[in-house]
């Protein structure tokens, strides 16, 4: 195998564990994981485009990679993938992964979850559908797939992210997380970790909810009136797609105004907030705007305004950044693996894949052009997978 290529990638991945029985092996497993992610960063979506690819590739593959008995076939990606133990090939994951953040500095850890609405069996039963909860990691202009846990129902969500917690340096990290996330075990984990969290609050836990609302309403009349309040402002407008949109968000860090009960039931809160979204469709016939507004708390004690808000919306981009590239460049909602892990590995092969076209700063360009540049250089692809 090429030096760099053993170095800095293929090594992180050498104690994943082989499935296979030693004696039916033919195919080497890290030459096999390689191509499948070469492969996948070209622009394959499926196992048969892998092996097709992989043979038109051949020659070039053999130069670096130990191929005795030529390329896998189809099958073999298939029945290989559907098999590789996931919390292993995680663990491979997040080892490479930690080498490519600078846990010193302030980041922000969204996590959410998503569904493969193709990955059940039948059409009648939709209930194996694989689901994932992800962990993206923003730092500057780095947005990265940081880890990944798959969960039976999304109702289970609630399970997996302590668990996915644990496995992330919350050290210096600012989580943000779904209103399903606002539980009082996982904001205790978060602190207990290092982190800090900015969590929206909603009909799941009414009564923070409730009182949260009757604090910031008054504040928000007081404010608007130009009556001093113990709050903080900070508006954003963006105009583009045929719409405009104003978010206004309104902070206080005076919890002492919450009820003695919910202080004492969430004792790491620091600050409360409301957001509120005023959205203008242009093509809209009524004219009128649509207004939403969400609750936030914060473990948060020396911060702003602007800052929470730029958490909130780093929150949001988690479906551009991750969810819209694997759904539109990685295909990943149409495919069709349905057998024992094979969805779950095959979606973690997107992400890592993902990650290696963020990562490359050189070319200007997007995702889906990256992987079609990928598909056609070949010195660009191994660029991508060595650097």
């Amino acid at each position: 195998m090429d030096a760099t290529v053993d170095t800095d990638f293929a090594r992180y991945f050498e104690e994943l564990p082989d499935p296979r029985q030693p004696h039916l092996v033919r195919h080497p497993l890290i030459s096999v994981l390689v191509i499948a992610i070469l492969a996948v960063i070209s622009g394959c979506d499926g196992w048969q485009p892998v092996a097709f690819w992989a043979r038109c590739k051949e020659k070039w593959l053999k130069t670096f990679l130990k191929l005795p008995n030529g390329i896998p076939s189809h099958d073999t990606f298939g029945r290989l993938f559907s098999r590789l133990d996931p919390n292993a090939f995680e663990r491979c994951f997040m080892l490479w992964m930690q080498g490519m953040i600078d846990h010193s500095q302030q980041r922000l850890v969204a996590i959410d979850g998503k569904s493969i609405r193709r990955s059940f069996r039948r059409g009648w039963d939709k209930s194996g559908m694989v689901h994932l909860v992800s962990a993206m990691v923003s730092q500057g202009d780095n947005r990265l797939v940081f880890g990944q846990l798959a969960v039976d129902r999304k109702s289970n969500e609630i399970r997996a992210i302590p668990s996915l917690l644990k496995l992330l340096d919350l050290k210096k990290a600012v989580v943000t997380i779904d209103a399903i996330g606002t539980q009082r075990n996982i904001l205790e984990q978060i602190i207990q970790q290092g982190g800090h969290y900015v969590l929206p609050v909603k009909g799941n836990q009414k009564a923070l909810a409730d009182n949260i609302e009757s604090v910031m309403t008054d504040l928000m009349l007081d404010h608007k009136k130009g009556i001093p309040a113990p709050v903080q402002y900070h508006e954003q407008a963006e105009e583009g797609h045929g719409r405009s949109e104003v978010r206004r968000l309104w902070y206080c860090d005076a919890v002492k105004l919450l009820r003695p009960e919910i202080r004492r039931q969430w004792p790491t809160i620091r600050g409360i907030m409301v957001v509120e979204r005023q959205r203008q469709d242009h093509g809209a016939f009524t004219g009128k705007p649509g207004v939403q507004r969400c609750f936030y708390i914060t473990s948060l004690s020396k911060t702003t305004a602007a800052e929470l808000a730029a958490y909130i919306r780093g929150h949001w981009a988690v479906e551009n950044n991750l969810h819209w590239h694997l759904d539109v460049a990685f295909n990943e909602d149409q495919g069709r693996m349905r057998v024992d892990h094979a969805a779950e590995n095959h979606s973690r092969l997107n992400r890592l894949a993902l990650n290696l076209l963020k990562r490359e700063k050189t070319i200007k360009a997007s995702i889906r052009n990256k992987q079609r540049l990928a598909g056609w250089d070949l010195d660009y692809l191994l660029r991508l997978i060595s650097t």
